[in-house]
């Protein structure tokens, strides 16, 4: 494979600190690489230093002749006065960049819903980002250096991005440099992975997951090294106290392949006990929208959407930007009211929000975060331990050091973690969590999903991070259409629907009907959406009369599990909560009523798909 670039001991010193020292590394054609390390490591300066915006204090980079290296930085660097089209293509005219396929697919899958005549100092930050993205990717390059490519981008966006890059290059020809947060896209993608700590950057084989094997496997090997160190360092000392040692046993180490590091490890939550805790807490009612619709303006955003929240569900929210994920959690939190319809809260729900802006530290902003700490309460108890504001703290990433800092001189990753922690201190019972990993670096996501996972609360979470989104969550349920479904899926079958939405032409027509396939979730009226009616003319009148009929009898049969579903619930919170082998029952029960309400929503679709055709 042909050699694009070289490093060769960089060192890098701020006044403060040094960021690199004597590292030295290299790009080959066909490498796919993703950063991964702590925010404030050094990341996006190494990537300046290859990419040469960054003039290293020693060291050098060398490029191979001729080779073509584009680079999305966070910096923002678009001319406010240009029009869209412009920055993306310049002077091109329209036929010219219209017989690129790769132009075409690029602008369809980035910018498809900006006004191409539109000025870039019109559009939001996000927009923005967008259009760089779009430009930079739309030209020809031997090496691609993107920063944060995924900031900005829904799900789908990211899912295209993904496809992209994999089929942007022949095999062995092109490379990649990636820093991002986005664990899914950097597993996706990358075929290697550098981790950059402690002044160096040291490489890895794969993606995400089997870097963060490695590097256990690595941290096992350092503990074993000083345990070592350790017991020699005691026999010294014991020997120096009574003169010649006794002849004793060296310890004996075992040394395990990664895989089996991982054989004995539980199930990353106890869903019986937490839903036992949650239940304790809440009591059977959480938050139950019924019929609700909303519009702002012109612009319907819900319509007649019913979703019954139970007690312990862990729920991720999918669908594209603007299509109402926010609008629908301020419903939920009481923020906002709907146009029709009601909502319905428990008497002993208590919401606690993560927003996406940091609101509540505004008002705290001069305070110390040991003085913000000492105004909760002492202790909090977690799976049975005691812990206290700090340790919490420490829990999330937070460094000792940081708790003497005013709230306003954090970064935005620390801003985060005291965000999350003045949170979960609130001791909420119903915990929205609206795009969570804004300005979090992997090991600190990482650590709130290890908090979370023990956390006895109703949780929802809006995140275009689907390996969080997957991870904390045990159901999804997206935004389509202005109605809200269950996707037993997950975002395979969310991303399964848009496509086949953009294939009638809808957003995602066959997602559109709010149908119910959870256990406490009943989103809407199968009729007000269902497209049952909209293809009948393609069939005769004999079929399409026997598949609405079809249709009709699937969903009779979908309302009647759906109380089913919710009976079971009930037995669940009114059984004894000591009982755990009478819990379990009832849960093996409560899936395979929610496999067959699966089944027959499959059915369904497939029958409403019939009369589309």
């Amino acid at each position: 494979m042909a050699h694009l670039l070289g490093a060769e001991a960089l060192h890098l010193e701020y006044p403060t600190r040094i960021v690199f020292d004597s590292v030295t590394l290299g790009v080959d054609a066909g490498d796919m690489i993703g950063i991964v390390g702590r925010n404030g490591d050094g990341k996006s300066s190494l990537l300046g230093m290859l990419a040469g915006t960054i003039e290293p204090d020693s060291g050098r980079v060398t490029y191979r002749g001729g080779m073509r290296l584009g680079m999305l930085s966070q910096r923002d660097t678009m001319d406010s006065e240009a029009t869209v089209g412009y920055s993306v293509v310049g002077d091109m005219d329209d036929h010219e960049w219209a017989r690129d396929a790769k132009a075409r697919d690029i602008i369809a899958g980035l910018i498809a819903d900006l006004d191409w005549h539109a000025t870039i100092g019109s559009l939001s930050g996000g927009q923005r980002r967008r259009v760089a993205l779009a430009a930079l990717l739309i030209g020809d390059w031997d090496l691609l250096i993107l920063d944060e490519p995924t900031n900005h981008l829904d799900v789908d966006g990211i899912s295209w991005l993904a496809k992209h890059i994999k089929n942007r290059w022949s095999k062995n020809s092109g490379a990649l440099l990636l820093v991002t947060h986005d664990r899914w896209f950097l597993d996706e993608v990358c075929t290697k992975t550098w981790e950059v700590h402690d002044q160096i950057v040291e490489p890895f084989e794969g993606g995400y997951a089997a870097y963060i094997l490695q590097r256990v496997e690595r941290d096992r090997i350092n503990a074993a090294t000083e345990q070592k160190r350790q017991n020699l360092m005691r026999k010294e000392l014991a020997w120096l106290r009574r003169g010649a040692p006794a002849r004793t046993s060296k310890p004996k180490f075992r040394i395990e392949a990664a895989n089996q590091l991982i054989a004995d490890v539980p199930e990353v939550r106890n869903p019986i006990e937490l839903k036992k805790m949650a239940t304790a807490r809440l009591g059977k009612d959480v938050v139950d929208l019924l019929d609700v619709s909303l519009s702002f303006g012109d612009q319907q955003i819900l319509d007649n959407v019913t979703w019954r929240i139970g007690p312990g569900e862990r729920t991720g929210i999918l669908g594209p930007n603007g299509a109402g994920k926010s609008t629908l959690l301020s419903l939920i939190s009481g923020e906002l009211e709907p146009d029709e319809g009601r909502v319905k809260r428990g008497k002993t729900v208590k919401v606690g929000v993560l927003d996406q802006q940091f609101k509540e530290l505004d008002a705290i902003g001069g305070q110390k975060v040991r003085e913000v700490l000492s105004e909760s309460k002492t202790s909090f108890n977690i799976e049975g331990k005691d812990f206290t504001p700090a340790q919490l703290l420490e829990r999330l990433g937070f460094a000792k050091e940081h708790l003497s800092a005013r709230v306003k001189e954090l970064s935005g990753g620390q801003k985060r973690r005291l965000q999350l922690l003045l949170l979960l201190m609130s001791e909420p019972n119903v915990i929205i969590l609206d795009e969570p990993t804004n300005d979090v670096d992997s090991d600190m996501l990482a650590a709130m999903e290890d908090l979370l996972d023990s956390w006895p609360a109703t949780l929802i979470v809006v995140s275009h991070d689907r390996y969080l989104l997957e991870r904390v969550t045990d159901q999804q349920y997206a935004i389509l259409d202005h109605g809200l479904r269950h996707v037993p899926g997950g975002v395979d079958e969310y991303l399964k629907l848009r496509a086949e939405g953009a294939k009638s032409g809808g957003s995602g027509k066959s997602g559109g009907a709010s149908k119910s396939g959870g256990s406490s979730s009943n989103s809407g009226s199968a009729g007000a959406n269902s497209p049952a009616d909209s293809g009948a003319d393609a069939l005769s009148g004999a079929e399409a009369r026997a598949a609405k009929k079809e249709v009709s009898s699937i969903e009779r049969r979908m309302d009647k599990l759906s109380k089913r579903i919710a009976r079971a619930h009930d037995e669940m919170a009114d059984h004894d909560q000591t009982d755990f082998e009478g819990l379990q029952k009832l849960t093996s029960s409560l899936q395979e009523l929610k496999d067959e309400m699966t089944e027959l929503e499959e059915r369904w679709l497939e029958a409403s798909e019939a009369l589309d055709v």
